[in-house]
């Protein structure tokens, strides 16, 4: 999986309710939350974002409760990819299932808002095309990238049935 585009940068401690307020959880419709993601941290993000850009943040990103909605809306607003310096377990997880994909990079906090980023998730590679940096990440086991690539969990776990059935 490769994905190239503009960084969003967030700080430490993201958490779910600033992704996706509370006020929201009334609906499961991707579109409604994509609408309305990161708008308490950025009231602008989800006019702006575009498909293909990358978000990156500091600490602990995703904390709070266990929402599914948060990385739903992420995906839903377009966003490729989500470099932390570190998630919050349960986004972790959620995101994974959702196939949302999130890489975790210390160095990535030298990224600056609006900077050029291309990322290898099989390798953990990041390239940070304006600054001409490189920074690594600790890529997923294969296992994990085939269930991001299929789409999450789900779509996953169909395919592997339909194929073992027939």
């Amino acid at each position: 999986m490769e994905f190239e585009g503009r960084a969003w940068v967030f700080g430490d401690d993201v958490d779910t309710d600033l992704i996706i307020p509370a006020r929201y959880l009334n609906t499961t419709d991707p579109a409604v939350l994509a609408a309305h993601c990161l708008e308490a941290a950025d009231p602008d993000f989800a006019r702006k974002v575009q498909a293909g850009d990358i978000l990156v943040a500091g600490k602990n990103f995703g904390c709070g409760s266990s929402r599914e909605h948060a990385p739903v809306a992420i995906k839903a607003a377009g966003v490729a990819c989500v470099v932390a310096r570190s998630f919050a377990r349960i986004f972790f997880r959620n995101a994974i299932n959702i196939g949302l994909p999130i890489l975790e990079c210390p160095e990535a906090a030298r990224v600056r808002e609006g900077d050029v980023l291309r990322i290898e998730a099989d390798s953990g590679r990041i390239t940070n095309i304006t600054r001409g940096e490189t920074y690594q990440a600790v890529p997923f086991p294969a296992f994990m990238q085939e269930i991001i690539r299929a789409g999450g969990l789900m779509n996953y776990a169909a395919a592997r049935l339909g194929r073992d059935s027939g």
